[in-house]
């Protein structure tokens, strides 16, 4: 536990480093451009890019030591927001320009930058098998939750006041500095890795079907995959707008803070299950919260107000570390460690992929058909007596409607023949022992 304890402050300081340049750049890309669309667009570039490493990603954190991957994450993310640095210092007066190349230039290096983050976080999830026993895991998946919560928490607070009082230069100053520092701190950590496997021969390739074929020997879990997929398909859409929409109602400083204060749901949701665990059905424990999430979204956008907003996003980042944990909890039982890795990161790729189509469409669907139909529209006309017009309200709309969509496909999930054959499967597994044999 002592070992877990330094990986997970070390890697706490890594996923604040990387949230904080990516909510600074999101912050400052809408401030200079006013540009819905481009939010939209460097959300679809990140998640449109977790899809696609994650299976690469995986296949590293299964071929080397865990403290490697670790290591060569924060070393790419360091180096990727050093170039940016050097663009902004040489080119700031020129970045405000949505159609100037250098500017998308500039948010790819940063948002490839926070993305090498998730190397360490597969590893990370792969180390909780390795290091702590099972049927503690559940426990040690919240702490994972709650050292990402306080990430965000410290992070919300700060990007929105170094947007705002510091400029983006700083802010990639501060993430230089700080990045160097986690790496030399995690050179000074020693990693007992008794399971690992240099031997096996699919890890110095993707092996998708390997992979493919492992999941596919756990009853429903391809219909878990799917669901979440799903589930961040409708995600895109507050992915890629609720930063705009925030601050239509609040300024900069106020909507960081704000995120400061927000994300101190992420720490309770995480503490809850670290204290308390998942029960006896991690799964049934995940649909009943996508149950409470889709609810939420249904109606903290009923109304412009920061208040109704700040109450229902409190709930809803709760939620969040329940599900994670819960989805992890499930994996690295039935999984077995050797390729846990690849799972993990093929997991990533398929659930995240969905997140990119909805981000790309949704910005110009926004800008062009909500928005107007709630400004100077039919919508304005028929309910902006008492829903409000504006741009906040055609992005509140889209909101109601992902909620709605979200709560009838978790429902009907729930019914499912894949539900109940990996609920069933979860709690009839026996120990670690034979999971390791039958999954060979």
């Amino acid at each position: 536990m002592k070992t877990f304890y330094a990986v997970l402050a070390n890697s706490l300081i890594a996923f604040l480093t990387n949230t904080f340049v990516w909510f600074a750049a999101t912050f400052w890309v809408y401030l200079e451009t006013k540009s819905v669309i481009a939010t939209s667009i460097m959300a679809g570039v990140y998640t449109a890019t977790v899809a696609f490493s994650g299976f690469f990603l995986g296949s590293l954190v299964d071929r080397y030591r865990k403290k490697t991957a670790m290591l060569l994450s924060s070393a790419l993310s360091l180096l990727l927001y050093v170039v940016a640095l050097a663009i902004y210092g040489t080119s700031s007066a020129s970045l405000s320009d949505v159609s100037n190349p250098l500017l998308w230039v500039f948010i790819v290096l940063i948002l490839f930058g926070a993305i090498a983050g998730n190397l360490r976080s597969i590893a990370l999830s792969t180390l909780v098998t390795i290091l702590i026993p099972e049927e503690t895991r559940d426990r040690a998946n919240g702490m994972v939750g709650t050292a990402n919560g306080v990430a965000f928490l410290v992070a919300s607070i700060f990007s929105g006041l170094a947007v705002g009082f510091l400029g983006m230069f700083w802010v990639l100053v501060l993430a230089v500095g700080i990045g160097a520092l986690v790496i030399a701190h995690l050179l000074t950590l020693a990693i007992p890795e008794a399971r690992t496997v240099h031997g096996d021969a699919n890890t110095d390739r993707i092996d998708i079907r390997g992979t493919i074929t492992a999941i596919g020997q756990v009853s429903g879990l391809f219909g878990l995959i799917f669901f979440n997929t799903f589930n961040n398909f409708l995600g895109g859409v507050f992915m890629s707008l609720m930063d705009p929409y925030g601050l239509e109602l609040v300024s900069v400083q106020v909507w960081g803070a704000l995120w400061g204060f927000l994300s101190l749901g992420f720490i309770v949701g995480g503490l809850i299950v670290a204290r308390r665990g998942l029960g006896r059905s991690p799964l049934r424990t995940l649909f009943r919260t996508n149950l409470v999430l889709w609810t939420i979204c249904i109606f903290f956008a009923i109304q412009p107000s920061i208040v109704l907003l700040t109450i229902g996003m409190f709930i809803w980042l709760c939620m969040i570390p329940v599900v994670e944990a819960s989805e992890q909890t499930i994996l690295q039982k039935v999984i077995v460690p050797e390729r846990q890795g690849r799972v993990f990161g093929f997991a990533q790729s398929i659930e995240q992929a969905a997140s990119p189509i909805t981000a790309f469409m949704i910005g110009p669907i926004a800008q062009f058909i909500f928005i107007p139909f709630m400004t100077t529209g039919a919508g304005a006309d028929v309910i902006g007596g008492w829903f409000g017009t504006g741009t906040g309200r055609g992005i509140a709309l889209l909101f109601i409607i992902a909620g709605m969509i979200g709560l009838v496909v978790t429902l009907v999930a729930m019914q499912s023949r894949s539900y109940r054959a990996l609920s069933q499967l979860y709690t009839i597994r026996g120990p670690e022992s034979d999971l390791l044999e039958a999954s060979a």
